[in-house]
């Protein structure tokens, strides 16, 4: 069994880091430092960390006039409350005069589990990609989430970055493993199809390549870590060498990486297509593998998935 780790864990290691290279590093919570891993960069560094209350509004007013100044701002709350609450301050004081601010939003997608559909963030990348200027990034695993923190502090510009509360295994440990805004990474190579994930769907996505190996059946694993900018050019590749794609994501079908793929595809390289994730609808309260297994978000649903469309 790999390690398993949240990626909000990897978000708290990562600031410790940039904190101690980074004089310019500062932190913003919206009193959940516990929780969002920012607690440690406020113990350790407790004039650049500031807790505004529950004020996801302010919270990105303030990260705003604080990038304005020269700091690097990363401002943590939990994803509904980023992208819902906030979203308005996100889009014209962030996103519109194009700020050097990173918006590290955690318990994201149906796995914060026993909090139900009001936390549930499924909307959250669809509405983060669609503003302009904005980076989107969601990384697989807990090294992942390192790598992609420090990767957003040497980057100029807004990034929403999607972290969730649970465990996951550790795939990215590999010692030539390089992480690159905007660049997916190839996991496996295969002929027959091609699944393309994202976050904790990329474990999920590998257990699927396993079992359709078994059913000698050769599929590619795509991780795509930065839903925007899109790595078209790794996709439309698969797409043609494959003839089918297979789109795995924890977030509502519609609006994240399925819909971002299916626009890429329809243009550059129409193959038969199926998407993973939330069939548009809210989540509810349980334990999050039981949420997963009940929203199809599985490697058996994507084994699933893959058996159908190469059959068509």
């Amino acid at each position: 069994m790999s390690k398993m780790m949240a990626t909000r864990d990897g978000y708290g290691k990562a600031l410790l880091e940039l904190g101690e290279k980074n004089e310019q590093v500062v932190v913003l919570d919206a009193d959940l430092s516990k929780s969002t891993k920012t607690a440690e960069f406020g113990k350790t560094y407790p004039d650049r960390f500031f807790n505004v209350g529950i004020a996801e509004q302010n919270l990105m007013g303030l990260a705003a006039g604080l990038s304005t100044t020269g700091k690097i701002p990363f401002a943590s709350t939990f994803a509904m409350f980023a992208t819902g609450r906030a979203f308005e301050i996100i889009r014209n004081s962030i996103g519109y005069p194009n700020l050097n601010v990173k918006i590290c939003a955690t318990h994201a997608g149906i796995t914060v589990g026993e909090d139900g559909a009001s936390h549930q963030a499924l909307e959250d990348i669809a509405c983060m990609r669609v503003i302009p200027n904005m980076t989107v990034i969601v990384p697989s695993d807990g090294p992942e989430a390192i790598e992609a923190v420090k990767a957003a502090a040497e980057y100029y510009g807004p990034i929403y970055l999607r972290l969730g509360r649970s465990g996951v295994p550790t795939i990215n440990d590999g010692p030539d493993y390089q992480f690159e805004i905007g660049k997916g990474v190839t996991l496996r190579e295969g002929k027959d199809i091609t699944i393309i994930a994202t976050g904790i769907m990329v474990s999920e996505a590998l257990i699927a390549a396993e079992r359709l190996k078994e059913k000698g059946i050769e599929a590619r694993v795509i991780n795509i870590h930065t839903i925007k900018p899109l790595d078209d050019e790794l996709i439309v590749k698969a797409a043609k060498e494959t003839g089918a794609v297979i789109t795995a994501e924890e977030h509502n079908i519609i609006g994240g990486l399925g819909s971002a793929v299916a626009e890429v595809l329809s243009e550059k390289a129409p193959v038969p297509m199926k998407r993973i994730g939330v069939k548009d609808t809210f989540g509810e309260s349980g334990k999050p593998k039981e949420l997963m297994e009940k929203y199809g978000l599985t490697g058996d649903e994507i084994f699933k998935a893959s058996i159908e469309i190469l059959a068509r």
